[in-house]
């Protein structure tokens, strides 16, 4: 991983000194921090509210339980929390295609969308998420949009739910990570943000759970949140680590699937994923096999952007040789 911005271990080391327990509703100024950025980069528009939350990957994993879902929806091809999530909560959990004109629309409770994807890098088109919209009106089940890869874009750029939504936020809410924006993972920073009806119920429950985000943490996303420029520069980095890599995986015989923005390169040669986990690690390269995110990934690898620039240039010369 790269460095996390000094600014934001400042931010830390400044506020360490931190004996009273942390609103768990966010402080004042990260409550600010966190609405202007969800009007200004994502797009939302009407009634919504926000909550600090304790990771992305945790809330990711008990959304389900904390909503009480029952049935949940998953994309085929997913990150495998969204699964555990439900399994946790004794939800059926139900794998569904893209296209949201043919989920069912009776007897779900929540779905989960991801855009830019994990594994994939895919990103949903505006017309995928006005579908994903409608399907909600007509089943009255809530979306949970997972963006925590929105600020990465490359050959697409991602659109927020909320930017769609044309500020009727009812059921829907968002996820989104200080991990990748800012290279944050071990502050454990993330929050989600719309419909305030779903956000006073987890905040009345996580209240008594006691999963308030620690102060020190929310005053250094507090700090994160006020600068752009450090998430551009790394934006560009994973653009360019992603130009060499792809190209010595396409002279090597690999086909790239999707991978348009995000973290990660999603790429097959046709063949069982463990035979190319093989393959890569062969030659000193850890990659992860496409069937952990579903049974249609068997054949793909998910590569991760997240080596410094030495170790992807030493990855990409070992691929051509």
């Amino acid at each position: 991983m790269d460095a996390t911005p000094d600014f934001i271990q400042d931010a830390l080391r400044e506020n360490s000194n931190s004996p009273s327990y942390p609103v768990t509703t966010g402080a004042p100024d990260l409550r600010a921090a966190l609405k202007d950025y969800c009007v200004r980069y994502l797009g939302a528009q009407g009634d919504f509210d926000v909550l600090p939350t304790v990771g992305s990957k945790e809330l990711v994993a008990q959304l389900p339980f904390l909503l009480q879902a029952k049935t949940i929806l998953i994309p085929e091809i997913a990150y495998p929390t969204y699964r555990v999530g439900g399994i946790l909560a004794g939800a059926e959990v139900v794998e569904v295609g893209i296209d949201a004109q043919h989920w069912p629309t009776s007897g779900v409770d929540m779905a989960w969308i991801n855009s830019p994807s994990n594994p994939t890098g895919r990103v949903h088109s505006q017309v995928e998420l006005d579908s994903v919209l409608e399907w909600s009106k007509k089943s009255g089940a809530i979306i949970a949009s997972d963006e925590c890869y929105l600020p990465f874009p490359d050959k697409n750029q991602g659109l927020s739910i909320l930017a769609s939504s044309s500020g009727n936020n009812a059921n829907i809410i968002a996820v989104h990570s200080l991990s990748k924006r800012s290279n944050m993972a071990g502050y454990r920073g993330a929050f989600v943000v719309g419909d305030p009806a779903l956000i006073s119920r987890l905040l009345e429950i996580r209240k008594h759970m006691g999963m308030m985000a620690p102060l020190p943490i929310q005053k250094s996303v507090t700090v994160a949140l006020s600068d752009q420029r450090h998430v551009e520069e790394q934006a560009e980095r994973y653009r360019a680590r992603r130009r060499i890599l792809k190209q010595s995986l396409e002279d090597a015989g690999f086909t790239i699937e999707f991978s348009d923005a995000g973290l990660y390169l999603w790429c097959t040669r046709n063949e069982e994923d463990w035979t190319t986990v093989g393959w890569f690690a062969d030659r000193g390269i850890i990659v992860t096999p496409g069937h952990f995110y579903g049974e249609k990934g068997k054949k793909f690898v998910r590569i991760a952007l997240t080596a410094t620039d030495a170790h992807i240039s030493e990855a990409a010369q070992r691929i051509a040789s």
